[in-house]
């Protein structure tokens, strides 16, 4: 079956950042990244989810933590610079980011933003995340994509 490449994909293209493109069965009543792991057959410690927050004084910044997990909002806040921080209203993703909900890529966005990665990313060989629409996921190195994101690693989740 032929997957059309999404943006994200491109990009990796373009800066010659090895990937796979995997497909998964959506289902629009569940979005977790635990059904994208269960659709994949991978470890959900694998499997990674891309969160947008602002913070009070450093505006919109991306953290992309282990599927299971929550972002702690107080670490969070921290790592950016900022003194607090709030997920992104769902209503303001797409125009903020080019990117709907369960189908935020932290590549590729409307422009770059700081990006905080969870530290556990570097435990694996490979990780996946949003390819930047629903049912479709990047599969690629942690370290990949630190390096092209620009990102830093952090302890970011509980």
């Amino acid at each position: 079956m032929k997957i059309n490449k999404t943006n994200a994909a491109r990009l990796l293209d373009k800066a010659k950042i090895k990937y796979e493109l995997e497909s998964y069965v959506v289902d629009e009543n569940n979005l977790a990244a635990t059904h994208v792991a269960e659709q994949l057959g991978e470890n959900i410690d694998q499997v990674f989810k891309t969160l947008v927050l602002r913070g009070d004084r450093n505006g919109i910044f991306v953290c992309v933590i282990p599927g299971d997990k929550e972002v702690d909002l107080k670490a969070a806040a921290k790592i950016s610079g900022n003194k607090s921080a709030e997920m992104l209203a769902v209503k303001e993703l797409l125009p903020v980011t080019g990117y709907i909900r369960g189908g935020c890529s932290p590549i590729g966005m409307k422009k770059h933003f700081p990006t905080y990665i969870h530290h556990t990313a570097s435990d694996f060989e490979y990780i996946y995340i949003s390819a930047g629409l629903r049912g479709l996921q990047l599969k690629l190195s942690p370290s990949d994509l630190i390096a092209y994101s620009g990102a830093e690693i952090g302890e970011i989740a509980e």
